[in-house]
């Protein structure tokens, strides 16, 4: 079994407890539930940079990346530098992240929310409402056709905007549907953890252009980025890059600065 199965069977016993001690309807009467919503895709589509800035204690492929700064001065952080949006990481037992980091992201800051996590069931979309996300993130390699069709229309029935994560060329014909806004290219092969931005470059034609395009992981450099614009990317999900430093929003500024 590999990491991502481990996860996605790990998740599976997660929703399930947690629908045991949180009802539905304890999530549609939270105060953030009814909140409008501001569209990711929307602020990609009218942005020079595309930068969607991360927010991640560690990760399977790496112990710690910084588990001492607070979540609302990153986002407050990752606002003031001009990032168009913020990815937060959820998942407890492999990335360090809960649903109380977008609640304090929400509390800090006003750009688009995504709430990156390993999504399985639309229970899971009801809490990113309640707690705050503009975005929800779908896995194509964790589900199929049908799921992912059931679980983005739902998304948009709560007014979310989906971003659809890719890896190779099978998962992205299965996943080009009206209910999908943005089409992710993950440069981490999530089953070897192996980063390359080539796999972006090679499904860059294959992507319609009614979906906006984005390029995930292991982008570090303004070079790269320039480089994936020549392929029609417009946002670019940067995470380890910012968070391994001591300011993540200082180094975000920079960053967006220089790409100006």
């Amino acid at each position: 079994m590999n990491i991502l199965d481990r996860i996605v069977a790990d998740k599976h016993k997660e929703v399930e407890l947690k629908k045991r001690l949180i009802p539905i309807k304890q999530l549609e009467q939270a105060a953030l539930f009814d909140r409008n919503t501001t569209s990711l895709a929307h602020a990609l589509r009218n942005s020079t940079t595309g930068i969607i800035a991360e927010h991640k204690r560690r990760s399977p492929s790496r112990a710690v990346i910084n588990q001492k700064l607070s979540v609302q001065d990153v986002a407050l952080g990752y606002e003031t530098a001009g990032a168009c949006g913020m990815s937060v990481l959820t998942d407890g037992k492999y990335f360090g992240g809960s649903l109380d980091d977008l609640l304090l992201a929400r509390a800090a800051a006003t750009i688009p929310l995504l709430r990156k996590e390993f999504i399985i069931d639309e229970y899971q979309l009801l809490e990113a409402k309640a707690y705050g996300a503009d975005v929800i993130l779908l896995i194509a390699a964790v589900l199929s056709r049908k799921e992912i069709k059931f679980l983005s229309e739902f998304a948009k029935s709560l007014s979310l905007d989906v971003l659809l994560e890719v890896h190779n060329q099978e998962e992205l014909e299965k996943s080009i549907m009206s209910s999908i806004d943005m089409l992710g290219v993950n440069n981490r092969n999530l089953k070897t953890f192996d980063v390359s931005t080539d796999i972006s470059k090679q499904l860059s034609s294959h992507i319609p252009d009614d979906f906006v395009k984005v390029s995930e992981s292991g982008i570090s450099s303004i070079e790269a980025i320039k480089d994936l614009k020549q392929y029609g990317y417009k946002g670019f999900l940067i995470g380890e890059n910012f968070m391994k430093t001591e300011n993540p929003g200082a180094s975000a500024t920079e960053f967006i600065k220089e790409l100006n």
